[in-house]
């Protein structure tokens, strides 16, 4: 049984919506970071990344970072940039990219879930990547960026959403579209009746999993125990018990291919090379760039062509962590023939989010890389697989589309 709550959100005046929603703060550097909120100062990564507002040579985890954010959020709040709904709702949160949809229903999720394995995870989270956002998330006493969670398709669900959008009639109380062509729409479910209702339909779920947002949903969970430490006698019922969510049916997500660009051919010549990609994989020249279509397949680009690669099934094992493409790929070529032992520490090596396109993979191999590998994308059927075996995905297995926005939803506490 899934606890997932609505809750009195802060959010953005509609006016102020569409310039304050960002991208999370883990797809920028400080400098580009810094050249957002340059370009548009109520942008909340101003917030989100409060190093944006000290000189360069401030540490970007300085303390008086973490009070500024604290500081900037409650100034906002005050001048009226942000409003703070008066009773608990969940949000219906809407994302379209190239036409189609996912519709998604903020909450709170509770940090025991998390705990006990209702929440399921599948990536393995760094200290001290945590420690900065336990550091931001404590000090503003407030989750600023939802966790991306997924759920097994919910017809129930689906059924309580369209009466939603039925009884508001296209009301929404944001609808704008991002410079990145992706359009947020968000409808507020304060309905006795209807909220009532998704928290049952949550109930009713013994798995929800973590699609993105590991390192978020770990920070925000660790600032809850510590609260149960500096309060013993809290009762469960105190917002510091849940962090931030928006969660999704599986089969409106989509995920792209993560890739993979190595720098050198491991002192192999080109020849020599292709010559050990031939004796593993079945390789066929290609005229152009083509994105692999099936599980199995991926695309290679090696002095200036296009091969298509087919792993042979014998080489694919049965097992949910194993049998991933980008396992395999790993374990039969990029260790044993290229020498990458560590993907995760390994400078040899380089990770490309599909979004960026087979050309981005051209350029690298142009510029400071010798080969480049287009993957097949990892299902979300893969990822729930490899998260109910209590097991954990390579680095760099997924990539999703389009990405949540913060600042829209805030989890004070």
């Amino acid at each position: 049984m899934a606890v997932i709550k609505p809750f009195k959100c802060v959010r953005p005046a509609a006016d102020k919506a569409d310039k304050i929603a960002a991208l999370p703060y883990d797809v920028y550097n400080r400098q580009e970071a810094a050249e957002v909120v340059k370009k548009n100062p109520q942008s909340f990564l101003a917030i989100d990344r409060a190093e944006t507002q000290f000189p360069e040579d401030v540490d970007t985890y300085a303390p008086q970072v973490y009070e500024k954010a604290s500081g900037m959020l409650k100034d906002w709040i005050e001048n009226g940039a942000f409003i703070r709904d008066e009773e608990e709702c969940y949000y219906i949160y809407t994302l379209e990219m190239n036409g189609r949809a996912q519709n998604g229903i903020v909450a709170c999720a509770s940090i025991d879930d998390y705990a006990n394995g209702v929440i399921k995870k599948h990536e393995n989270t760094r200290a001290d990547k945590e420690q900065d956002r336990i550091r931001h998330v404590d000090t503003c006493s407030a989750q600023t960026g939802p966790i991306f969670l997924a759920y097994r398709n919910n017809d129930a669900m689906r059924k309580t959403m369209e009466l939603v959008w039925e009884e508001q009639k296209g009301k929404a109380i944001y609808d704008f579209v991002a410079e990145d062509g992706i359009r947020h729409t968000v409808y507020r479910i304060s309905n006795p009746i209807h909220v009532e209702a998704i928290r049952k339909h949550f109930e009713e779920m013994n798995a929800i999993y973590i699609a993105d947002g590991h390192h978020r949903a770990a920070s925000a969970v660790k600032v809850g125990f510590k609260r149960r430490e500096e309060h013993p006698d809290y009762d469960g019922t105190e917002e510091f018990n849940y962090f931030l969510s928006v969660s999704f049916s599986d089969e409106e997500l989509m995920i792209m291919d993560y890739n993979r660009v190595v720098k050198d051919l491991n002192g192999l010549s080109v020849q020599e090379f292709l010559g050990k990609m031939e004796s593993i994989f079945d390789v066929e020249k290609m005229n152009e760039s083509a994105k692999p279509t099936q599980k199995g397949e991926f695309s290679m680009f090696l002095d200036g062509s296009w091969y298509r690669c087919t792993m042979h099934k014998e080489d694919i094992p049965d097992d949910p962590v194993e049998g991933l493409d980008v396992s395999v790929l790993q374990n039969i070529l990029l260790a044993p023939v290229l020498g990458i032992g560590d993907p995760k520490t390994d400078k040899r090596i380089d990770f490309v989010g599909g979004i960026r396109g087979m050309a981005e993979l051209e350029r690298r191999c142009s510029t400071d890389c010798a080969v480049a590998f287009a993957m097949y994308p990892t299902s979300i059927q893969e990822l729930f697989a490899v998260a109910d075996a209590g097991l954990l995905m390579p680095p760099k297995s997924t990539w999703f589309e389009p990405k949540l926005r913060s600042g829209l939803f805030i989890h004070e506490f």
